[in-house]
């Protein structure tokens, strides 16, 4: 059952609290990079399994613009998608950004049109005007569902609208893993900026029993020269600091961006261990040559796909069921863990 049938956007409104009489959620479907040019059977897909929520965890259009009102065409695209209107009229919808539908590729603080951006972003996806959303720099909230004891908290971050300039590698190897990016160790430079480094450590103390931090690029892959956290590795260490000094329990990363699919799992000074389930695309695929990436667990899969997240609260400790599912409704990645293990250690 869907959480709230015939919803709109609007019934998802990050920086709320549940009400106790809120029913748990438990599936949370998820995916990035859509064109809404083309076709998008994946979400016929993703309606078939009956998400309670939908995320969307950036380049949900492919604008690549520094202007407002391209940006804004390319939203009403998708807003007509027939297929997006479906998805959109059975589930809530929460979304952040990536740099497609930020501006430009690869694209961070430096975008000159950002505030533009923000405001496109805030009106496409209802954002309420009331919302803390539409007060901040940058398009970051979060929100709790369900009640005490089946919380889930989604906390999606802005990896964009304060990020410091990427550092380039001086020459390109001959693998394309070598990517154009090198590790920044400076600590002054930043992913988040300190404004919304403040606010997650805040939401880092409030009560759930799972919580999904939604990063639109991978937060634990650190072996190709692309976007990811660990091209900024002190911000990297910082949030697994943060979760070990907030004693944050439940913490599960959704990531997107990168056209494939994967299953990352960090154990090194993490507090338990810290997973990384990512999405990409839902209408975009990469190329079938392997990526190096010495965290994942299992296959990579680099065909069309989104992710699903499956609850059971049921359980004694409750399960949790990590997929990644192709248009035809296939299981291409899966894990299971529970939360248990996912709690700070005494």
């Amino acid at each position: 059952m869907c959480l709230l049938p015939g919803a709109h956007l609007a019934h998802a409104q990050p920086d709320t609290q549940p009400a106790d009489a809120e029913p748990a959620l438990q599936r949370i479907a998820f995916g990035s990079c859509a064109d809404p040019r083309k076709p998008l059977p994946v979400f016929d897909t993703i309606i078939r399994h009956k998400p309670d929520l939908m995320i969307f965890v950036g380049d949900n259009v492919y604008a690549d613009t520094v202007k407002e009102r391209r940006i804004r065409r390319t939203y009403k695209v998708l807003g007509k998608h027939p297929a997006f209107r479906r998805l959109q009229s059975v589930c809530p919808i929460l979304a952040t950004w990536d740099d497609h539908d930020y501006g430009l590729n690869d694209s961070g603080a430096e975008h000159p049109g950002k505030a533009g951006s923000q405001r496109a972003f805030m009106d496409f996806w209802q954002v309420p005007q009331d919302s803390p959303r539409r007060t901040r720099e940058g398009v970051y909230g979060a929100q709790v569902f369900g009640p005490e004891g089946r919380r889930v908290q989604v906390i999606l971050l802005d990896t964009r609208y304060h990020r410091s300039p990427l550092t380039r590698r001086p020459e390109r190897d001959s693998s394309r893993y070598a990517g154009r990016y090198l590790p920044n160790p400076d600590p002054a430079v930043t992913v988040l900026g300190e404004a919304q480094w403040a606010w997650l450590s805040e939401q880092l103390t409030k009560p759930a029993d799972l919580r999904l931090i939604v990063s639109s690029i991978q937060f634990i892959a650190e072996d190709h020269g692309w976007e990811t956290w660990a091209m900024f590795p002190a911000e990297r260490t910082r949030l697994i600091e943060l979760i070990q000094e907030t004693q944050a329990n439940g913490v599960v990363f959704l990531s997107g961006d990168r056209h494939h699919a994967e299953f990352s799992r960090l154990d090194d000074d993490a507090p338990y261990p810290i997973y990384d389930l990512t999405s990409s695309g839902l209408n975009k695929s990469g190329l079938e040559k392997d990526e190096p990436n010495r965290h994942r667990v299992g296959n990579r899969y680099h065909l069309t796909n989104f992710g699903l997240i499956t609850v059971d609260w049921e359980s004694s400790p409750p399960a949790i069921a990590m997929q990644i599912i192709d248009p035809r409704g296939d299981v291409r990645i899966e894990h299971h863990t529970n939360l248990a293990e996912l709690t700070p250690p005494d």
